[in-house]
């Protein structure tokens, strides 16, 4: 299966870099300059489990080739439109197209442009970003992906791409409710989002904080409510992952928080803004979100 990785930054190329060390056909999309970087010092994957330099084989958008049996897209949410015309020549009538981003708005554009069959659902959890050398790190053991058809209808494209992306050094899976799960990713991104963005602190510092416990459990309470309204209230495991997240005493920042601090553009209107606007057309109150969101686009206005 030819499988193409959109973007080869801290989520393309951990799991890119992944299927390629398992001797999967793998190819990168990527603008010249990370090209350039990687055609120089190689994909370095650096980890609990030490360091991986590879090799890996790039395309630009003046010449993607294709078309590729499966396309994982994994682009930050700003930098999705500017992606899908590059794409377009990659994907064939059958490609499977898997976006690895974050809230919801995604679904729509790429069904827009390659159209519902095509696009499945994805999920990925994973603690990584690039360092200043574009090295891939990923600070935690976690490294999760979860992908499927958006329908419950069957697809006999599903065996292939569960054959592509399982047994490669990370845990993934099919799922037979890929939407519910976006949903509860978002849920969590969110709350985590919100809350060291408003505080600028990690969530560790905001409980230890006096009424720090009483504003994370509220930012959660508010997101939880928001995808409730909207049909997709998270399952009980999620809500224990959600509060164990929440409550913790340790120093875990979302990657808002992370690109916020580091003066980089942010997810504010895929994770926030996207969230808050669910909320108040369903009459959801969200004071917290949207304060948070309010703030971060002043950030982003005054980039």
């Amino acid at each position: 299966m030819r499988i193409l990785i959109a973007g080869a930054g801290a989520t393309g190329g951990y799991f890119g870099g992944r299927l390629l060390e398992a001797g999967r056909d793998v190819t990168f999309l990527v603008r010249p300059a990370r090209a350039a970087l990687l055609a120089e010092r190689g994909l370095r994957i650096l980890g609990p489990e030490g360091e991986t330099t590879l090799t890996p084989r790039t395309v630009t958008a003046d010449d993607p080739g294709g078309p590729y049996d499966l396309i994982l897209v994994a682009v930050k949410s700003y930098g999705l439109e500017r992606v899908l015309a590059d794409l377009a020549p990659a994907a064939g009538p059958d490609t499977v197209v898997v976006p690895l981003l974050n809230g919801m708005r995604h679904v729509g554009a790429l069904t827009g442009r390659f159209g519902p069959r095509q696009v499945w659902g994805g999920v990925c959890m994973i603690h990584a970003t690039l360092n200043d050398d574009g090295d891939v790190v990923r600070m935690t053991g976690l490294h999760r992906l979860a992908f499927g058809p958006l329908t419950a209808e069957p697809d006999d494209r599903l065996d292939a791409v569960t054959a592509a992306l399982t047994g490669a050094g990370f845990d993934s899976r099919p799922s037979s409710r890929i939407v519910a799960e976006m949903w509860e990713k978002w849920v969590l991104l969110a709350s985590l989002g919100a809350a060291t963005t408003l505080m600028r602190a990690s969530i560790g510092e905001i409980n230890a904080a006096p009424g720090g416990r009483r504003l994370t459990a509220a930012v959660a309470a508010e997101a939880v409510a928001a995808a409730t309204a909207a049909g997709y209230e998270p399952r009980p495991r999620a809500r224990e992952i959600l509060e164990a997240q929440m409550s913790t005493g340790e120093r875990t920042t979302s990657s808002m928080y992370r690109d916020l601090v580091a003066g980089r553009p942010v997810e504010a209107e895929a994770i926030l803004g996207d969230l808050v606007r669910e909320a108040a057309g369903r009459g959801v109150p969200a004071p917290l979100l949207e304060a948070a969101y309010t703030g971060l686009s002043i950030y982003t206005a005054s980039r």
